[in-house]
């Protein structure tokens, strides 16, 4: 069969197979059907909560099955390749900088070249460039480089630099960029702020072709030594791969409660989530903080990439999920493997950490959307999952209003207790693959989930096309305001619904059933409750704010 009907053939199963999957789910969340009830529906277990139970039994299965594959002996080989790190610095606490640097000096992995690209070319922001001199050798091994513009900036009042109008000067700069970035093994640029995918796009524009593989890291992340050697063996062992990401876990998780709880919530994500996308090998986000891509592949991306639009706009985030989409539009497929490990900095400030993931989730909704494009370069899972996971959050908000607002209590304690519930369940397994019952805590994740994330995730849909970073820099932290918007207005919504609720019930007396049901299901949700914050402070609490502490895995020094 000639490749454009093949491909004509894919796109129609691809859409079909999608359409089915969408009607599927909207056929049992509409009818309601249920598969077994108590006789006035206190109780029950329907075709919809079957769907999402399935989803949820097909991810782990493939996710184990995954992990069980990582851990199998890997055929030898002769890795002679060569590797640049690159590193995207912002404003970076001086603290994180040392670490991550200190951390890429103890990369396993001979001739390795480092790349760090500062964004930002003031007096302020040269203590990065001292720093990097310090751990990596000194101004006679490492090159470096302040430049008063950028690639699409010479740094004038000008502005941008356009095709065909480019200065003299400009090009003689950007051409003296690559020539320090290809002629030394350690090099450190300062250039005009431009946002990280300016940052990302001089390493990678400067590294040209002199190298076979490029690895992304972030200024806040510190670096398992095997984490380039572990990421490369995947790359190798299929040249059908062009990209992997690795596992990534917090590493300032006890310095408060959003952090720990972001550390187990990570941990699900890559060894669950993208685990079982792996399977596929089609994981739809290599992250910023430890990833590696084939040089080759990504220079044939790299100008689209960075010229990226949405709805007119230039993008100014969700630089990482989009460079995984680049390479799944070209029919690669992009791994995950926890053999490669790092740590990086997360948000200890729960405005700031709001902030963070409702940019996630516009660069989410967005990537989305482009994503679908190309569903039939590859397995039918990456359809099915982008289904249930893109239109998940619009039938949960839909549930809980319609929930909120029926007039029963029984009926908001229910959800409250299956949100709990499932949550159990998911820590449950993951206390089980993880081999630590730390993980038990991802039940609380649950809530935190329904009463900040869902609401961020509709207020990103709203706001998709407003630019900005979402987090500031880490030297001095900025908290925007804007994030607590969308709760607040979800909060009252739920109060609306809980008033309209009491209202109703106090108009006739409760039956001998409701009243037995509610008293059972507030004193087993309070029961919940109890453990988990007994457990909290036994556990958690305790290690909270000792610097010693926070890091565990053996690369990371305190």
């Amino acid at each position: 069969m000639p490749s454009r009907c093949r491909n004509a053939l894919n796109i129609v199963v691809t859409t079909l197979f999608a359409a089915v999957v969408l009607f599927t789910i909207l056929l049992a969340y509409v009818t309601g059907y249920q598969f077994i009830h108590t006789e006035q529906h206190h109780l029950s277990f329907g075709l919809y909560g079957a769907f999402l139970s399935l989803h949820l039994f097909l991810q782990s299965l493939f996710a184990f099955l995954e992990h069980r594959r990582m851990r199998s002996p890997a055929r030898p080989q002769h890795l002679r390749r060569s590797v640049a790190l690159c590193i995207a610095a912002y404003q970076e606490d001086p603290d994180y900088l040392r670490k991550c640097l200190r951390s890429v000096r103890r990369i396993s992995f001979p001739g390795l070249k480092v790349v760090l690209v500062v964004d930002g070319n003031r007096p302020a922001d040269r203590y990065m460039m001292d720093i990097f001199h310090e751990v990596m050798g000194g101004a006679e091994q490492a090159g470096s480089m302040v430049w008063r513009g950028n690639f699409h900036s010479d740094g004038g009042k000008g502005g941008g630099v356009g095709a065909g109008r480019r200065s003299a000067v400009h090009m003689e700069e950007a051409a003296r960029v690559a020539r320090l970035v290809r002629g030394h093994r350690y090099s450190c640029i300062m250039q005009e702020w431009g946002g990280k995918r300016e940052v990302m796009y001089t390493a990678f524009k400067a590294l040209g072709d002199s190298v076979d593989y490029v690895q992304v890291c972030d200024s806040d992340t510190v670096l398992d030594p095997a984490c380039t050697i572990e990421m490369l063996k995947v790359l190798e062992e299929d040249p059908l791969v062009g990209g992997v990401g690795g596992d990534v876990q917090i590493l300032n998780k006890y310095d408060s409660w959003i952090s720990f709880l972001s550390s187990v919530r990570y941990w699900m994500a890559f060894n669950i989530e993208r685990a079982c996308q792996s399977y596929f090998g089609c994981v739809q986000c290599i992250s910023g903080p430890l990833g590696m891509y084939r040089n080759s592949l990504l220079q044939r991306f790299l100008e689209p990439w960075y010229h990226q639009t949405f709805l007119g706009s230039k993008c100014s985030f969700g630089d990482d999920r989009h460079l995984t989409n680049r390479v799944l539009s070209f029919g690669y497929k992009t791994k995950f493997t926890a053999r490669s490990q790092c740590q990086t900095e997360t948000p200890t400030q729960y405005l700031r950490w709001l902030n963070q993931q409702t940019r996630w989730s516009k660069s989410y909704f967005r990537e989305w959307l482009y994503n679908a494009l190309w569903f039939h370069k590859h397995s039918l899972w990456m359809t099915y999952e982008s289904v249930v996971t893109g239109f998940f959050p619009f039938f949960l908000v839909a549930t809980v209003i319609h929930l909120f607002y029926r007039g029963r209590l029984w009926n908001i304690l229910l959800f409250l207790l299956t949100v709990q519930l499932v949550g159990m369940v998911k820590a449950t397994y993951a206390c089980f693959l993880r081999g630590s019952l730390v993980m038990i805590f991802m039940s609380l994740y649950s809530l935190l989930y329904m009463s900040s994330l869902l609401p961020a995730k509709m207020f990103a849909l709203l706001t998709i096309n407003k630019a900005g970073w979402g987090t500031s820099g880490r030297r001095k932290i900025v908290v925007n305001l804007i994030g607590a918007v969308p709760v607040t207005v979800w909060a009252l919504v739920l109060l609306g619904g809980v008033v309209y609720t009491i209202y109703c019930e106090t108009q006739e007396p409760f039956s001998e059933m409701e009243k037995a049901l509610l008293i059972a299901g507030t004193v087993l949700y309070a029961c919940y409750w109890l453990v988990l914050l007994v457990l909290y402070l036994a556990i958690v609490a305790k290690r909270c704010n000792k610097r010693e502490e926070q890091y565990q895995l053996p690369y990371a020094e305190s």
